[in-house]
Parts: structure tokens; C-alpha cells; sequence
């Protein structure tokens, strides 16, 4: 029998956010809008994906997270690398193909490699591939899970659900973060998505939690406990109702004005600026800055 789902007050304030996590929340806001205004500038290649709106999630999720834990990205992955790592350099040197890449510039924005981490671009693909690193974990490293992000688009992929199978079948210590924004590319949830995720966590008994709340230590002492008994083996979805400010990719945005608006009314950034303003103000212009200095730094250095 799975848990009901559980939701956090729509608006609830922002409550005890260490500076360690809201500057680490700011310079993924910060990383991010240098990223777009690199591309305008002509200084990036491809494509990239950013998580503006979504940067509280991996920041929640890593302070429930383990040194030993596996955790598996995807194409809107920049977030959760930074939060794991706090690498700015890295990241944005692989980005631009400069010396100092994290994978030797060959991986760019959406394919990281490092210790146990790992993003891609192919929707699905780490889902299976995580529950085998679960399986093993369980047999090897007791205590450790895999924690894999996924957007709401993915689920409609079958992977996902050989995987929910396979994971509620052997107990398997695997969380599925599931960063639900609303827009899978350019279509609506509500045209591409029938029933909801909660119903497909329920069909194969794994454990589900639900959140549209914005405040981390929130969001933390909601989940603890379920991503404790992951670890001894009981398989967990998680759904955050979050929200993406900006296109898809970096200038694809088929959303209405309207639509943009509505996002952008429900981002966290305000939010928090408007409950501590001077210690935000102070955190937040650090965070502009470092991430100034690293982009400055990193597109003086060599090709790698």
C-alpha cells in the first residue's frame, strides 16, 4: 500500500534556508542567466537547457543526499551538477570546450560524467541503467540509493516503467525525482500526459510524495523520512509541481505571454528576495559576481 500524496501549503514563507543554501540556490539562478547571455554573445556553440524557476530542487534533494549516493541528470541537468559539486569552473569550461572541462569538453551541456554522477539527453535512458547501480548497491554498498531526475515528458517513455517495476520487484534502493513543470518541450502536460503520476507510482506499489512548495527546509522535513527508508530498500517517486521561466532550450519558447507570466509570478526568486531583503540582496550579488569572474576566467583559457 503506497502512501497518499502529501503537499506542503501552496504558500508557505520560506523557513530556516541556511546562507549555504540560498547562495548555492542564487548561483545556479546566476550560472544559468550568464549561460543565455553567453549564446547571445555568440560565445556558445549547441544548445543548452537551463532550470531557471527550478534550481530550489536539486539544493532540497542534495541536503537529503549521501557522499556514497549515485546521482543521474538529465538535459535540463545544470542544477543538480552544481549543487552536488559546486563547480562552476568545471561545468562551464566543458560547456565551452575549454581547458578544465569536467569530461575534456566532449560532453557538453547535457552529458557529464564524474564519479557517481552522470547526466545525458536521451529521456529514459538513466532510469534502467540506475536500477541496476541500486542493485548493486544493495548487495554491495547497504545504506546508498540512486537518485534519478526526470521531467514530466519522460513518462512517456517505457523505460520508466520497466524501471518503477523492476525497482518495487527487488526493493531497490532508487528515488525518481520527477520536476514536473508543466511543458514537456513545447506540449502542455495535460496533452500528452493521461491520469496523472501518482496513479503509475501507485500501479506498481512504489511509495509517492507530492510538493508545489518552494521552501526547502519544507520540502526536506516532508520527504526525510521517505528517502531514509529508501535506503533500506523501499523505492520512492517524488513529484515536485515547479515551474520553468524559460524556453525549452535557449530560445524556444512556444508558450503565451500569458503562460510565461503565470510561471514567472510562482518563481521562488522573489519570494525569498521579499522575506529577507538585505541578507538576499548580499548573497545574491556575491553569487552574480563569482560567476562573473568564472565566466571571464574560463573564456580566457585554451581549447581542450
Amino acid at each position: 500500500m503506497t502512501a497518499p500524496a502529501v503537499a506542503l501549503p501552496e504558500h508557505a514563507p520560506p523557513l530556516e534556508l541556511s546562507d549555504e543554501d540560498l547562495s548555492l540556490m542564487l548561483t545556479i539562478r546566476a550560472f544559468e542567466l550568464k549561460l543565455l547571455e553567453l549564446f547571445e554573445r555568440g560565445m556558445l556553440n549547441g544548445t543548452t537547457h537551463t532550470c531557471l524557476g527550478q534550481e530550489y530542487i536539486p539544493v532540497a534533494m542534495e541536503g537529503l543526499l549521501a557522499p556514497g549516493d549515485h546521482v543521474f541528470s538529465n538535459h535540463r541537468g545544470h542544477g543538480h551538477y552544481l549543487a552536488r559539486y559546486r563547480d562552476p569552473e568545471g561545468l562551464l569550461a566543458e560547456i565551452m570546450g575549454r581547458e578544465g572541462a569536467v569530461c575534456g569538453g566532449v560532453g557538453g551541456s547535457q552529458h557529464i560524467r564524474r564519479e557517481r554522477y552522470v547526466s545525458t539527453g536521451v529521456q529514459g535512458e538513466s532510469l534502467p541503467v540506475a536500477c541496476g547501480v541500486a542493485l548493486h548497491l544493495k548487495r554491495v554498498e547497504p545504506g546508498s540509493l540512486a537518485c534519478v531526475y526526470v521531467g514530466d515528458g519522460t513518462f512517456g517513455e517505457g523505460a520508466v516503467y520497466e524501471a518503477l517495476n523492476l525497482a518495487s520487484l527487488w526493493g531497490l534502493p532508487l528515488v525518481v525525482v520527477v520536476e514536473n513543470n508543466g511543458i514537456a518541450q513545447s506540449t502542455p502536460t495535460g496533452r500528452h500526459l493521461a491520469g496523472g503520476i501518482a496513479g503509475r507510482a501507485a500501479a506498481f506499489g512504489v511509495e509517492y510524495r507530492f510538493t508545489d512548495s518552494v521552501d526547502v527546509a519544507g520540502i526536506r522535513r516532508l520527504l526525510g523520512p521517505a528517502v531514509e527508508a529508501v535506503r533500506g530498500g523501499v523505492p520512492l517517486v517524488v513529484e515536485f509541481a515547479t515551474q520553468r521561466l524559460g524556453p525549452h532550450s535557449k530560445g524556444d519558447d512556444t508558450r503565451s505571454e500569458a503562460a510565461v507570466a503565470q510561471a514567472r509570478a510562482a518563481d521562488w526568486y522573489p519570494r525569498y528576495a521579499q522575506a529577507q531583503p538585505v541578507r538576499f540582496e548580499q548573497l545574491d550579488l556575491e553569487a552574480r559576481a563569482l560567476v562573473e569572474a568564472v565566466a571571464v576566467d574560463v573564456a580566457g583559457r585554451g581549447l581542450s
